[in-house]
Formats: C-alpha cells, sequence, structure tokens
C-alpha cells in the first residue's frame, strides 16, 4: 500500500497527521522535513527570551517520539527537490518515494531586505528553533545570557512587536524600525496601534518610524557592533540586528512541481492544489473562500487546525471543504496583549473602523460599506472581552 505521504514537520505538517491518524489507524504514512523532525510550537519562538528558554526546552518531542506516537515513518534531514502527480512520486535526496495521496505543508520563508552595507549578512531572523538558538548564541558570553545588548529589529509588525516585547522584558535595549508611522500598521486600528506603541515605549522600547534601514556596516572602531544607517539620514551603533519584516510563502517546491501558485500555492476549497492527490495547508498556502471566491494567505494558528482536519478527513476519503471561520489573531505582547479579527482585504477601502474606550481597554469595530460588522480589535484583551467581540460578529455573519 502506498502511503499517506507529508512534506514538512512543522505545525502545519504534524496536525494533518495528527487528524489524519484519529481516522485511520493503518495506513503507511511518510512524514520528510529538511530538519530533524522535532516537534515546537513556532509561536513560542517570539516569546521565549523572557522565560529564558533554550532552543532545546521548545522541542517537546523527538522525531523518533512523533513516529511513535504516529505509527509513521520519518525522514529527517531530507530534501523534497521534486514531485511528480503523474506517476505519484517524489524525488528527495536520499531518494525516490511512492504516494498515495500527499500533503504539502513547507511554510515560508524570512523576507530578505535589500540592504547594503558590509554587514548587511550579519542581519539575523527567527523563522525557526535553529534561528532560534543562533540568536541565542549571539547574545550569550562565555555560556551566559550577556545582559543589556542592544537589538535592532527591522519591522514593527506582530513578530516584530512580539520580539520587541520579549527581548526587553528580558533586559535588553531595543530599537524597532518601521517604515509605517505607527507599529502594527498593516493588522491593527490607529488607537490599538498607538496603545501598543505607548505600552512598549514605556518599557524601554525605542522606536523609529517612517524609515527605514539603509546600510548596516561593521563599526570601524568597535569590532563587536554594527552601525546602521537609516533613510532619513540617521547612524547609530547597536550589536545585534534582527528582521522581522514578513514571510513570503516557500513556493520552491511547488514551482518546480508545476502546481499553481500566487502569493501561496492555490487550492481549492478542499485545500487540493492544482494536481489531483496532492493538498496544501500553512504558511505556504492560498486559500480559497467559497463565498466570495476571494484567496487568502492566512499564516496563523486557527486556519492551519481547521484546514488540518479538514485535508485529513479528504485523505481519509471523505472529501470536505475547509470552513475558515473569523478566528482572533492573538498578539502575544504582554506590556499590551491584543486580540484582532482583521477585515478582509478587498474591503478595508469600502468601510470604515468605530472606536471607544471602555475603562483601560481601546475597542475598534471595522464596518463595511454597508455599516455591517466584519472585523474588531481589542486592546489590552482578556478572554471575556475577546469571546464577546467574536460572538458579537459571528452573529452578524450568520
Amino acid at each position: 500500500m502506498k502511503p499517506i505521504t507529508i512534506i514538512g514537520s512543522g505545525m502545519a505538517g504534524y496536525t494533518v497527521a495528527r487528524e489524519f491518524r484519529k481516522l485511520d489507524k493503518t495506513t503507511p504514512l511518510l512524514i520528510i522535513t529538511g530538519d530533524d523532525g522535532g516537534f515546537y510550537a513556532k509561536p513560542m519562538l517570539s516569546n521565549a527570551f523572557a522565560q529564558n528558554k533554550q532552543a532545546a526546552q521548545l522541542v517537546t518531542q523527538t522525531a523518533a517520539q512523533m513516529a511513535e506516537q504516529l505509527n509513521a515513518r520519518i525522514l529527517p534531514f531530507t530534501n523534497v527537490s521534486q514531485i511528480n502527480s503523474d506517476n505519484k512520486t517524489v524525488s528527495t535526496s536520499v531518494g525516490n518515494f511512492d504516494y498515495e495521496k500527499l500533503v504539502i505543508a513547507v511554510g515560508a520563508q524570512p523576507i530578505r531586505l535589500p540592504i547594503a552595507g558590509n554587514a548587511a549578512s550579519q542581519v539575523l531572523s527567527v523563522n525557526n528553533v535553529t534561528d532560534y538558538a543562533k540568536l541565542r548564541e549571539r547574545i550569550t558570553i562565555n555560556g551566559e545570557i550577556a545582559e543589556k545588548i542592544h537589538i535592532t529589529i527591522l519591522g514593527a509588525g506582530l513578530i516584530g512587536c512580539e520580539f520587541a516585547d520579549d527581548l526587553a522584558g528580558a533586559g535588553h535595549s531595543i530599537t524597532v524600525i518601521d517604515p509605517n508611522a505607527l507599529p502594527l500598521a498593516a493588522l491593527a486600528p490607529e488607537p490599538i496601534s498607538r496603545a501598543l506603541q505607548s505600552a512598549l515605549e514605556s518599557r524601554g522600547v525605542n522606536f523609529k518610524l517612517g524609515t527605514t534601514a539603509s546600510s548596516i556596516d561593521q563599526h570601524q572602531e568597535h569590532a563587536n557592533l554594527l552601525q546602521i544607517g537609516l533613510a532619513n539620514g540617521e547612524i547609530f551603533n547597536t550589536d545585534i540586528v534582527l528582521s522581522a519584516v514578513g514571510l513570503r510563502a516557500d513556493l520552491r517546491l511547488a514551482i518546480a512541481s508545476q502546481l499553481a501558485t500566487d502569493r501561496g500555492i492555490l487550492l481549492d476549497t478542499t485545500g487540493q492544489t492544482s494536481a489531483k492527490d496532492i493538498y496544501a495547508l500553512g504558511d505556504c498556502a492560498q486559500y480559497s473562500n467559497p463565498e466570495d471566491g476571494s484567496r487568502s494567505v492566512l499564516p496563523y494558528i486557527a486556519p492551519i487546525m481547521v484546514a488540518a482536519r479538514a485535508i485529513a478527513r479528504s485523505l481519509s476519503g471523505e472529501i470536505t471543504q475547509i470552513e475558515l471561520k473569523p478566528a482572533p489573531v492573538i498578539v502575544k505582547t504582554p506590556s499590551c496583549p491584543i486580540a484582532l479579527v482583521a477585515p478582509a482585504p478587498h474591503i478595508v477601502t469600502l468601510g470604515r473602523w468605530k472606536h471607544e474606550q471602555v475603562g483601560p481597554t481601546n475597542i475598534s469595530r471595522f464596518y463595511d460599506a454597508s455599516n455591517v460588522m466584519k472585523g474588531f480589535a481589542v486592546a489590552p484583551q482578556e478572554s471575556k472581552a475577546r469571546a464577546a467581540l467574536l460572538a458579537e460578529l459571528m452573529t452578524v455573519i450568520e
């Protein structure tokens, strides 16, 4: 019997495997991954410094443990170069393998900015547990985490702000650079963004907004320092530069395999790609909305869980649509925790945000051109307020 094959061992890949095993205990399951196959929750990467967690502490199960749990064969440190959908084989660095049905869960790659300077190559990004280990190593002196390291973060989006809060909480000096006028500008309305900025600034985070890093050079007199030049002409020194300007779906395998792609791997409403019996989910995927035909890249946990359950049923023979419901995105910034459901991009310019403040809490609701609620944001958020706003939104949708 040919196996169900999953390419990728991140949260998306392992969640599909777990959901499939709930439905089918015996069909062979093969998981191919470019890393060691250990399981960890990727969202933990941006809030582990303040807890002083080593990279190894984030990995909760090894590949061997996952293989036993899932009754699966796991091939670690194996690169997949191509999928042949006609004869149902995958070509890898350790040979070719047949599959019955296949799932692509290869995630995304950090966007690299074209920055000038002789130290631009020293910019770090954290997209996996290995990257996290490298960042910890850079702020370690004689085996101990150094105090008051100056870390400059490129990008004041969700991940950039989470790292800023986490690293500031660990005692480091943080500067955040972003071309927008406010942090979290792509997701949050102005009052929420301002509340977040104020909370982070009260923790010592320094924002340089409305500009970008144009050059990164080695300091001429201090070998351990980097010198950042901004587009506005300002120059300052820092110890480490961390890029958090966003992720781009990893389309290399999909393109090599002649699958249809756009900003992600294009899927139908069941999660199937342009090739029969090949599915995709997670950061590499671009989902279809059956209601309005729109396509969205959804790099969040809730869509992974929903898609994984639906794809698992389809893999077991029950073709199932992915029903994506609004789910709050939680911004893990303890200084100002935020929950939001962002309105769909194609209606943002046609609607408006309405704001209110209830005690210390900022609440924003988004209304479309027909004055129908289509999104919300709340900060600082807590479960009761979040649940009430979500119920309000779902009532309108239903």
